[in-house]
């Protein structure tokens, strides 16, 4: 047995660090760091409640409206206030730009390059995957950032600017659309659409999202060439090196729930371990047993939790808390959200291989395809000169809880308010229920039981396979430790 240290991963926002025991050419077991303190939960103590606003979005400068959203959320709920519709459409409309940019970027510039590498020389999609996917040089660098610039200016449209903006409030939306932003929203949804189908698909959005079970995406694999779309590159690519087989985790999953409409939610909230279970967040404990912070004598939910440093703690190997749902691991992300919301494929593809690098980015795309025109309907249903905000006042004493979904799953913000000011203010944010490390009964967290079994090469300090399992979690590590 030798221990492998893999990281810092580059292309990962933060820092990461992954242990690695290696017997016979596999990982045995994998420990996952997250080596940086951040502190914004004790930043925020003492601070008026609406500062969290300006805060909490400089988490991070890729999911910041998903940060905005929880805290928003987590004060209306403290200030007992209700959106109206065009405040509610444009919070979907906003954070549905950036989990979408958030897949395209990842699929593109953290994913696919690395099937650029020379160690795959030998393959006979390597000439057209270094083409198109090396990084920085490749073709579709050229063509997709283009794309993700002209979709992200919808952010100006909705938010006067990304990141960090402040046009999401408790109360809905400070930036009002007048009929002729309206337009323009819509034109550059279009034109995003226009590059999905042409080049990231090579079909229509309707088709992609009706995809039904694995025999269908067999189906449409074989009817296309090798180089007709991205998206089949990636699948032929993933049946050569069956990437169904690698990073297989565990049984459970957790969403949240996603983009609320009249009805309830686009993507209903759940948990998932076979079958369908009611969400009560109340069955969420964070257990510090092997991060650097001072433990309570339980595991505790984390609006009575607390974020205590203990550099020297025996034990401990990471800044990372670890979030349990009923006393279980679970796994976040785009595989989650579609496999509570029922999506045929996806769910057919955790029956056929469990979740795995090539599930996990197959809910990716199939979100995009579903979200996208999503997106669509409620620019349409935006009306200009109705109102997009409500005021409220925040109560001197107060609790509030802001659950939504990020890019990479479950982002959820706890808020106490005393005599006015914020007491406490915990977050637990997808990356850290998926890079967790062991809780007191020395579970593994979602990404350590995946990389278990990965195959290590002789020589290899940085195994591929580690990377494609890594990279298929999509992973923000300074929202992990916040």
């Amino acid at each position: 047995m030798k221990r492998l240290l893999v990281g810092p991963f580059n292309r990962v926002e933060g820092d990461l660090e992954v242990s690695l025991d290696v017997a016979d050419g596999h990982v045995r077991a994998a420990y996952v760091n997250s080596p940086m303190y951040r502190g914004f939960e004790q930043i925020l103590q003492g601070k008026m409640p609406a500062d969290a606003l300006v805060f909490v979005p400089r988490i991070c400068g890729i999911c910041s409206v998903a940060q905005s959203a929880a805290a928003a959320q987590a004060l209306a709920g403290a200030m007992g206030i209700k959106p109206p519709a065009n405040g509610r459409l444009a919070a979907n409309l906003l954070l549905a730009a950036e989990n979408l940019a958030d897949h395209f970027t990842h699929f593109y510039l953290f994913f696919m390059p690395d099937f650029a590498r020379a160690a795959y020389r030998g393959r006979s999609w390597f000439p057209d995957a270094e083409q198109r996917f090396r990084a920085v040089a490749g073709t579709a660098a050229g063509e997709a950032l283009p794309a993700r610039a002209a979709f992200m200016r919808l952010m100006g449209l909705l938010a006067g600017k990304w990141p960090h903006t402040l046009a999401l409030q408790p109360g809905g939306s400070s930036r009002p659309l007048q009929a002729s932003e309206k337009i323009r929203l819509y034109r550059q949804l279009r034109e995003f659409r226009r590059f999905l189908e042409e080049t990231l698909f090579g079909d229509r959005l309707e088709a992609i999202a009706a995809l039904d079970s694995v025999a269908a995406l067999d189906r449409w694999i074989v009817a296309r060439e090798p180089d007709a779309s991205d998206f089949r590159r990636f699948l032929g690519i993933a049946h050569d090196l069956d990437l169904a087989r690698l990073g297989r985790g565990g049984e459970r999953f957790i969403s949240y729930g996603s983009f609320p409409d009249e009805q309830g939610r686009m993507f209903p909230a759940g948990v998932w371990d076979g079958s369908l279970k009611i969400l009560d967040s109340g069955d969420i404990r964070e257990d510090v047993s092997h991060a650097w912070y001072a433990q309570a004598e339980v595991p505790q939910h984390p609006a009575h939790g607390a974020t205590v440093p203990l550099v020297d703690k025996a034990g401990a190997y990471s800044w990372c808390k670890a979030p349990r749902w009923d006393g279980c691991v679970v796994e976040t992300g785009a595989l989650a959200r579609q496999v509570v919301a029922a999506q045929p494929l996806v769910r057919d593809l955790l029956v056929a291989g469990g979740a795995n690098v090539l599930s996990r980015v197959v809910a990716r795309l199939i979100e995009i395809a579903r979200v996208l025109p999503a997106m669509e309907a409620w620019a349409e249903q935006l009306t200009p000169g109705e109102p997009y905000c409500v005021a409220g006042e925040m109560p001197r004493e107060a609790e509030g809880e802001g659950l939504v979904e990020a890019a990479r799953g479950a982002l959820g913000h706890w808020l106490s308010v005393r005599r006015g000011r914020i007491h406490s203010y915990q977050i637990v944010a997808p990356t850290t229920w998926n890079f967790s490390p062991r809780d007191a009964q020395g579970t593994p967290g979602a990404l350590e039981q995946a990389l278990v079994g990965a195959p290590v090469g002789e020589g290899e300090e940085a195994p591929l396979a580690v990377q494609h399992i890594v990279r298929s979690f999509d992973p923000c590590m300074v929202c992990t430790v916040h």
